[in-house]
């Protein structure tokens, strides 16, 4: 079946198919014509993908994030992160990494981050003397750190894959490597701005106008500490942490920042189920992907043949970089980490990688593939955005690339940004 899947995988998405059609019809089409298998299979595997209780979490935090994102948080969070560095040279596009790195521990997705603050940052920087095609690029890059600070949907889906981790471990080993990409990011803003003469936004406010900015914000950032301090302590578990996201949300959306009614909830909860709908489409059509791959023995015949090669853990990790940034070419995170860590997190164990340090590594990789043609889905969303064509923001993209790169090296070889936090926090 494996000589038609992948076949007919990449034709479909060729084509232009969406992700989870050209799996599922992919699937079909190998079942059809490779073996004697019913169709209905198919259905059986996607609905076993979905059935579990662990992913009732995406749902909502994909809602706690629709609620936040209303117009008054997201501003707080904007004006937050201008207070502290839009005075510097370079300033709005500061921001606007800043803002993508706060606005993570709310959305827990690049999309959303891209769409909502990153979207805004634009027109500002625009309005600001900015390229807009170099804003663009820049919220593309600054977006990538989404799902990696916590709380990550992706992360959520990784857990389910690998029973050596965590969700609660994952949370927190995703800190530091965010934050490292975050300032990675913010060197390549510092050093096209000053090449370019890019100016500061804005004066340095003073103290006490910080102070009062950032307490306005606070209890937005918040939600991050309620969510990783309640699965740390034991007060809840990630997926009733999701729920509890939503109602602190609702409380802070309409009580704090007076941004959101009752009577929006209806259309809030519509947009929360059709991005839930469409992850989780994608997600049942991933485990019927697998299904085929691991009846056909894959997986164990990929697994023994490269523990046969006698691999060092470095070389193993390099390997695994190339092959995910290959893999992140053509296809989203959330089917890639469904696909590929069944195969290669038992041998990353086997080599006595930790863990939660191998997760980093591919979600880390997988997420870079947002940013890169021809699936790449952050540049199409700010291409929509912009206003622009995606070439035109690919070719502003290299300074980002090299500091993005540097960033997977650095949690490639340094393992103690991304087991640290967990070690000391008692994960």
């Amino acid at each position: 079946m494996a000589e038609i899947l992948f076949p007919a995988l990449f034709v479909l998405l060729a084509l232009g198919l969406p992700v989870a059609f050209a799996m599922a019809i992919s699937v079909f089409v190998a079942l059809s014509f490779g073996s004697s298998y019913p169709n209905i299979v198919v259905v059986k595997e996607m609905f076993s993908g979905l059935d579990s209780f662990p992913l009732l979490a995406v749902p909502f935090f994909i809602l706690a994030a629709e609620i936040m994102t209303a117009g008054a948080v997201t501003l707080a969070i904007l004006r937050l992160a201008q207070s502290l560095v839009g005075h510097l040279r370079g300033g709005l596009g500061h921001a606007n990494v800043v803002s993508s790195a706060m606005f993570a521990g709310i959305s827990g997705s690049a999309l959303a981050d891209a769409a909502g603050p990153g979207a805004m940052m634009v027109r500002m920087m625009e309005r600001g003397g900015y390229d807009r095609a170099y804003a663009g690029a820049l919220t593309i890059a600054s977006s990538v750190v989404g799902p990696i600070i916590p709380p990550s949907i992706t992360m959520i889906i990784y857990a389910m894959q690998d029973q050596e981790v965590s969700v609660g471990s994952l949370f927190m080993a995703g800190v530091l490597p965010g934050i490292l990409i975050t300032l990675l990011v913010l060197l390549a803003n510092a050093r096209v701005s000053h090449r370019r003469g890019y100016a500061s936004g804005a004066p340095m406010p003073s103290l006490r106008e910080i102070g009062r900015i950032a307490a306005h914000a606070l209890p937005a950032l918040l939600l991050i500490v309620l969510i990783v301090g309640g699965i740390r302590f034991g007060v809840f578990t990630p997926t009733e942490a999701s729920v509890i996201a939503v109602f602190y949300a609702l409380l802070v959306a309409i009580f704090v920042y007076r941004s959101f009614r009752l009577r929006d909830l209806p259309d809030t909860i519509l947009r929360a189920a059709i991005i839930s709908g469409a992850v989780l489409l994608i997600l049942g059509a991933a485990r019927a992907f697998a299904w085929v791959l691991i009846i056909e023995g894959i997986p164990q015949m990929l697994a023994e043949t490269i523990i046969s090669w006698d691999l060092s853990p470095i070389v193993f990790l390099l390997a695994v970089n190339l092959l995910l940034l290959a893999f992140g070419l053509f296809m989203d995170p959330l089917p890639g980490v469904m696909i590929l860590v069944p195969i290669l997190a038992p041998i990353s164990f086997a080599l006595g990688i930790d863990p939660d340090h191998f997760a980093i590594i591919v979600i880390v990789n997988l997420t870079l593939g947002l940013t890169t043609p021809p699936v790449g889905s952050l540049i199409f969303v700010v291409s929509s955005a912009v206003s622009l064509k995606p070439s035109t923001l690919i070719r502003e993209m290299p300074p980002f690339f090299l500091a993005l790169a540097l960033a997977l090296l650095l949690i490639t070889f340094v393992p103690g940004l991304s087991t640290w936090l967990p070690r000391v926090s008692g994960f």
